[in-house]
């Protein structure tokens, strides 16, 4: 029975083979035939170019430049502070104020101080007769000590009161001289040209002689004004060597923009690179007469080290990063870009200065490249760019 059966099925089995085997040819011829049509298709069919806008490679002179953040600093700052006890009678400057070397800023109550006065002038004018006293009586004794009438010990008693009572004389003037500074130290006067801060001292107030945790006010300098800055390390000798031929300029434009940067020169460099952050401390010095920098405001800093002649730049828009480095794509004459690999040497205002991969005069992608391959079409909408929007 079960031979039987199988004898059955076998012919059956054989005959959905043969079946099975003539769909899977007839549905693979199908697909093959699809795709011939579609490889055809798509060779008839025209690549669209892309659009794109494009800029010349200029060959120019280009400034070697380092940039940093910097934060700006008076020229010089002064605490005010009483160098006598004594009552505040007047406040003679506004907050904020201006002011001129020389300008009378604070009154201390004189009056102690003229009576002290008073005092060691009169004990100057008590001794100073003293001694001219006692110069007579050694006048008188000199003149007879050689005769007998004046013992010699009584001589050189009125030698020594004489130089005794010079002595004296000469602190009197001293303290004399000591209560007129005292004096003058009650009229408080600005040591520098400058812009007065918050004033922490109201008249009537007793103040204290050197009090360091509370001047009276502090006067910062602003006209010039120092920016500092702090560089790598790496571009110590650059620096340096740069600085050596004569004074670098340095360009400060307060952040925020919209300003002109203002022009300074370098005047300081730290004689010390700081461990901790690997960079070196440096000063510019800017005339601030329009007051644009102010003390504690933060500026962006260019440091001109140099001119580059006959750099290669172009616009920085048309410098890409992919996977293998800096690239951009070369406008060529029919029509069609060219990958090109470059070394960038450094980038600014815009503009990007390529050390190696494009000539001048050669034009490059700025616009468009998402889209773009060796060899695409593209078409030009817009006219040519200069690198940075300007003649070399």
């Amino acid at each position: 029975m079960k031979n039987k059966l199988m004898e059955d099925v076998g012919p059956s089995l054989a005959r959905l083979g043969r079946a099975v085997l003539a769909m899977v040819f007839l549905i693979t011829a199908g697909c093959s035939g699809d795709a011939s049509e579609n490889q055809a298709a798509n060779s008839k069919r025209p690549v669209t170019a892309m659009p794109v806008t494009i800029a010349e490679a200029l060959e120019k002179a280009v400034p070697i430049e380092l940039q940093a953040v910097g934060t700006v600093d008076a020229f010089a700052t002064v605490k005010v502070k009483a160098q006598v006890e004594g009552e505040l009678t007047a406040v003679h400057l506004r907050e904020g104020q201006c002011i001129r070397s020389g300008d009378l800023l604070f009154s201390i109550d004189k009056r102690p101080f003229e009576i002290q006065l008073k005092q060691m002038q009169a004990n100057l004018a008590r001794d100073q007769a003293q001694l001219d006293n006692a110069r007579s009586v050694l006048g008188r004794n000199a003149a007879v000590v050689g005769k007998g009438y004046v013992s010699q010990e009584k001589y050189d008693q009125a030698v020594a009161n004489v130089a005794a009572l010079a002595a004296t004389v000469r602190a009197d003037e001293a303290a004399v001289e000591n209560a007129r500074i005292k004096l003058a130290y009650c009229s408080i006067h600005s040591p520098i040209n400058g812009c007065a801060g918050e004033v922490h001292v109201d008249r009537g107030n007793l103040v204290k002689a050197n009090d360091a945790e509370n001047p009276l006010v502090v006067i910062r300098q602003i006209d010039p004004i120092h920016v500092c800055f702090h560089l790598p390390e790496r571009y110590l000798a650059d620096v340096k060597n740069y600085s050596a031929a004569g004074k670098l300029a340095v360009l400060a434009t307060p952040a925020g923009g919209g300003r002109e940067p203002l022009k300074g020169e370098l005047t300081f460099v730290d004689n010390s690179v700081n461990t901790s952050t690997g960079t070196i401390l440096l000063k510019a010095t800017f005339a601030n007469t329009s007051q644009a920098l102010w003390p504690g405001q933060f500026v962006n800093v260019t440091l001109q080290l140099a001119m580059q002649a006959k750099a290669v730049a172009v616009p920085s828009q048309a410098v890409q990063t992919g996977q293998d480095g800096r690239y951009l794509f070369i406008f060529k004459p029919d029509q069609t870009v060219e990958f090109r690999p470059v070394t960038v040497d450094r980038s600014m205002n815009g503009e990007t200065v390529i050390a190696a991969g494009v000539q001048a005069g050669e034009k490059v992608v700025t616009d468009g490249q998402l889209r773009l391959f060796q060899g695409a079409p593209v078409k030009i909408v817009g006219g040519p760019k200069e690198p940075g929007g300007s003649q070399p």
